[in-house]
């Protein structure tokens, strides 16, 4: 007998749900690096105030796609535009399932004309693995899992640096004697430091300046070192575990929405083949908004943002639900700013609650207690002096101000009526950070 798969756990726990529903999940952060190495506030002000670096080489997975039907398979099995997808340049590719709703991103770099690299959560990797080799393409995968789950330990195959914040330019120059190639927004730059050839991707996380360094594994102790050592007289500072898990949410990106794979009966040989120790048996869902029904967490591309992604002007699995799904988004992206004495109250026990992470889908309501939404993922954000929830809720509540109600808690999963405490809540716009909704992507 096989490992068991995705379709194993469902059948016997008797329902995705059930599989899935796990009250007082501990929130998940990036394994190997520390919890914190200046503490979470200082790291989070740095990316602010300062410079920072984040170390991002072990927690996510990389798929390399190879062959001469690379591009014509990417093109097949998600919504993105391929016509306009430089080499060098990197997308957050948008899969979606037959019926229009996300089956997780990623980041979609191109290496080469039919040569690219999937990285992040490998929900999307897994998706398009499996189409490729079930479609018959000419292509070949190679997988480096994550530092948690690669098998027989060691290292990563690539090393990923962030540098970031209002000090991060004068870092690169120093390191490089002199600023980089000009680079448009999620484009790379090739540089070489004391002969050892990497790229440069001009990005950051939470709105704020930056580069991301990705290159072998073999060279990265000493890239780092380099990064650390010319940021010294900046007072740059190395970014932990939990301040990292923050940073989405100021920026507004969802990381883990529920892959749409659970249900479709079409989809019963892609669950098959999944491991049920995977992604997609494994992440938990948990929280005050509690359905028996898997498909109540499905979300569409529009939902979470992503139109502007969307390219219709060609054929790919789900096109014709997104075109009809275009106009009718159910949901819209916000950012909740939890009111401090309710959170005090509630989560603190009548202290302040300290660090705050959560990914549970807590229940939105309006003052007269009318489910409006839910919350994907809270933080406390040490630089606005707030705990932030980014969240989707309908759009007829979305007007920046408006007072909401989040219930904070844990639904037991069974279906019944539980009394848990609500905190006040006031929208505002996503993403939360003024830089990164009004300045981030020019150029």
């Amino acid at each position: 007998m096989g490992p068991l798969s995705l379709q194993d756990g469902i059948t016997k726990a008797g329902s995705p749900i059930k599989m899935l529903w796990k009250p007082g999940a501990a929130p998940w952060t990036p394994e190997v690096v520390e919890k914190e190495y200046a503490g979470w506030r200082p790291e989070q002000t740095a990316w602010h105030e300062g410079v920072a670096l984040s170390d991002l080489s072990h927690h996510m997975y990389d798929l390399f796609i190879d062959g001469p039907d690379a591009t014509k398979l990417l093109a097949a099995v998600s919504a993105n535009n391929y016509e306009k997808f430089a080499i060098g340049q990197a997308k957050q590719i948008v899969p979606v399932t037959r019926d229009g709703y996300i089956v997780t991103d990623g980041i979609l770099a191109r290496l080469g004309e039919q040569r690219y690299t999937l990285s992040g959560i490998p929900a999307s990797q897994h998706w398009v693995q499996w189409h490729g080799e079930q479609g018959g393409y000419d292509v070949s995968f190679t997988t480096d899992p994550s530092s948690a789950y690669r098998p027989g330990g060691g290292d990563p195959a690539l090393f990923r640096f962030q540098v970031q914040g209002p000090l991060a330019q004068q870092v690169v120059e120093s390191v490089f004697g002199g600023p980089l190639p000009p680079t448009k927004f999620f484009h790379t730059a090739e540089v070489t430091l004391a002969g050892r050839r990497f790229r440069a991707l001009r990005h950051g996380m939470a709105g704020q300046a930056g580069y991301e360094f990705i290159g072998d594994w073999t060279d990265g102790a000493y890239v780092k070192e380099a990064l650390l050592k010319a940021g010294e007289p900046l007072g740059i500072v190395h970014v932990g575990a939990l301040a990292y898990t923050t940073a989405s949410v100021e920026s507004g990106w969802i990381p883990s929405p529920t892959p749409a794979i659970y249900t479709d009966p079409e989809l019963d040989s892609y669950r098959r083949w999944l491991p049920l120790f995977g992604i997609e048996g494994q992440r938990p869902l948990h929280g005050s908004l509690f359905s028996a029904n898997i498909e109540d967490y499905y979300v569409t591309p529009y939902e979470l943002g992503y139109g502007r992604l969307v390219h219709l002007d060609h054929d790919f699995i789900g096109r014709e639900a997104l075109v009809k799904a275009k106009d009718n988004a159910r949901f819209t992206k916000v950012t909740l700013v939890l009111d401090n004495e309710d959170a005090r109250r509630v989560i603190g026990d009548g202290t302040d609650p300290g660090f705050v992470l959560s990914y549970a889908r807590q229940r939105i309501e309006t003052t007269g207690g009318d489910l409006i939404g839910s919350t994907y993922h809270t933080a406390s954000l040490h630089p606005y002096d707030a705990i932030l929830a980014l969240s989707l809720i309908d759009p007829g509540h979305t007007t920046p101000g408006t007072t909401v109600e989040v219930v904070w808690g844990d639904a037991p999963g069974t279906g019944e009526s539980v009394d848990l405490p609500r905190i006040r809540a006031t929208v505002q716009p996503t993403p939360y950070n003024e830089h990164a909704r009004t300045a981030y992507r020019r150029n």
